[in-house]
């Protein structure tokens, strides 16, 4: 097993980490006002009067103050901390997802613990940094049903949020784009363009995103009379290579596809670099598209197609959720999903997308 975790404070903290020895008592002097004022503007209290709010708000950037966070900890009973638990980084779109969160809490004045490993272990970790009071919630990008850890922090009924992948009858508050959606947006794309020659890679049923992905696609496909045989819906791991291996195996096929529909833009990379190994011409020959628009997507040298997540979007109300769960503890649980778009790019010749999915 592999397992390591990490510290990530936020830039507001390590910029002023020179001048920490700054309190409000020095604030308070330098604004002209008490200390009880600087602490009421603080805690973003109503009852400071406009321009008294501006004054000090002017000398805590004029001072450079930062919160004592364990003093604050201490009154408040809480670490300041929250954990974050992913996979794999090697796939890119998952360190785009982590910088959003960072900013989020960043922006809510707390700091991330990311735990990441290749096994279970980190969740186990994590759950027990809450159980121990050194973390106040959990945020989970890649949740499994399979993860005893987690079922038990629910069962716990611990402060823990779901974002990107979910998980159906798992009681927690759940932050998803409309993977079902997004698939269908990709399916009906290809279809206005007399793409029926089709191939979906990538979607293990183990994990909802892919999952969902893939059924949005199928199905639309399905309602338009478009059957789509076994061997063109291949699965794969969530890797560059063995994308590269599935796609050599699907367009070296007597009958290959002209358009394929990968679950996410690393599967698609893979997809490319194969139809590259084989001289299949892209977008001549083949179209594809993938999903999460991650930067690299846009490259001159990759111009991939791809269903657009909201990164940022995701990341800041997975936050706000979590923060509403510590808060409030026995608020209804709730399941909040995002529309996705279809970035159009020279892996399917820059063909325009139908304007109902613009």
């Amino acid at each position: 097993m592999k397992s390591y975790s990490c510290w990530i404070q936020s830039s507001l903290f390590a910029r002023y980490a020179d001048r920490v020895s700054t309190t409000s008592r020095d604030v308070a002097r330098v604004a002209g006002v008490s200390q009880s004022t600087v602490s009421r503007v603080l805690q973003n209290r109503g009852n400071v009067e406009e321009s008294t709010r501006q004054r000090v708000l002017k000398a805590l950037e004029d001072t450079g103050y930062v919160p004592n966070l364990q003093a604050r900890a201490m009154r408040m009973r809480r670490s300041g901390l929250v954990g974050v638990v992913t996979g794999s980084i090697t796939n890119p779109f998952y360190p785009e997802l982590l910088d959003g969160l960072a900013r989020a809490l960043a922006g809510a004045d707390l700091r991330m613990a990311l735990w990441t490993a290749d096994e279970p272990a980190s969740s186990t970790v994590a759950v027990q940094a809450i159980q121990g009071g050194a973390a106040d919630g959990l945020i989970f990008t890649t949740a499994t049903p399979s993860d005893p850890a987690l079922r038990e922090a629910v069962a716990q009924h611990l402060p823990i949020v779901l974002v990107n992948r979910s998980i159906s009858g798992l009681h927690c508050d759940q932050v998803t784009s409309d993977n079902v959606a997004g698939g269908q947006l990709v399916a009906e794309y290809f279809l206005a363009h007399g793409r029926t020659e089709v191939a979906v890679v990538g979607g293990s049923d183990l994990i909802s995103t892919g999952r969902e992905r893939r059924q949005g696609f199928v199905s639309a496909m399905a309602e338009n009379g478009i059957e789509i045989p076994p061997h063109r819906q291949p699965e794969c791991d969530y890797t560059h290579d063995a994308a590269v291996n599935v796609g050599l195996e699907l367009l070296g096929h007597p009958n290959p596809p002209s358009a394929v529909f990968c679950v996410n833009d690393l599967v698609a990379f893979g997809i490319q670099d194969a139809a590259f190994r084989l001289g299949v011409a892209v977008p001549d020959a083949l179209w594809v598209a993938g999903y999460d628009d991650i930067p690299m997507a846009a490259w001159d040298r990759i111009d991939l197609t791809s269903v657009r997540q909201p990164i940022e979007s995701l990341a800041k109300v997975a936050v706000e959720c979590l923060l509403k769960r510590i808060t409030n503890p026995d608020e209804p649980y709730e399941h909040r999903r995002f529309g996705a778009e279809l970035a159009v790019r020279g892996s399917t010749a820059g063909a325009p997308p139908p304007p109902d999915a613009i």
